[in-house]
């Protein structure tokens, strides 16, 4: 089997474990989406508003002393997924009526279509999903790369976990724009 897979458009950048990270995060974020013609939307805003809390998720409560935190960010012409992996342990849980912070997840969950946590063999990528086909899209379509799926390796591949965070299930929260 010699096929190809077209990569969709994808950008990646390393933060350190401090709070500088997360306006220096949204930066890149906004930076992106405006290089791939996505920006000054609604869903723009809410895209940046999800980068800002998954990294601080991350920055305070997922990446241990001395380590980074890695946001990834791939486009597809269909929809737009958001990524933070850290090295921490343990996976983040959605807060409880009467706890007074932690409502990041809920945000999260509210403004994406999907959202979830992959446990990888160390720490963790908390994810979320945008549906998302922009009017006369102009941004870039190529792929970055491209991989033979001969390269691509079973350990490679992990189960997903999705969870609507009222319900224990995913449900979308509102529909793609």
């Amino acid at each position: 089997m010699n096929e190809t897979l077209q990569l969709p458009p994808l950008r990646e950048r390393f933060f350190r474990r401090e709070r500088r990270s997360v306006p220096a995060a949204r930066m890149f974020a906004a930076q992106t989406l405006a290089g791939w013609g996505l920006a000054g939307t609604e869903r723009a805003d809410d895209v940046l508003l999800c980068v800002s809390e998954l990294v601080t998720n991350a920055v305070l409560h997922g990446v241990p002393p001395g380590r980074q935190l890695r946001l990834l960010m791939r486009f597809d012409g269909h929809g737009l997924v958001v990524e933070v992996h850290d090295s921490g342990g343990g996976v983040p849980h959605v807060v409880h009526d009467g706890d007074e912070g932690g409502r990041g997840l809920l945000l999260v969950a509210a403004l994406s279509d999907k959202w979830g946590v992959r446990e990888r063999t160390l720490g963790k990528a908390v994810w979320c999903e945008f549906s998302w086909i922009p009017e006369g899209f102009s941004g870039d379509r190529q792929p970055r790369d491209t991989m033979d799926l001969d390269d691509l390796h079973p350990e490679s591949l992990v189960a997903v976990r999705v969870t609507d965070p009222l319900r224990g299930r995913h449900v979308p929260r509102r529909p793609a724009r």
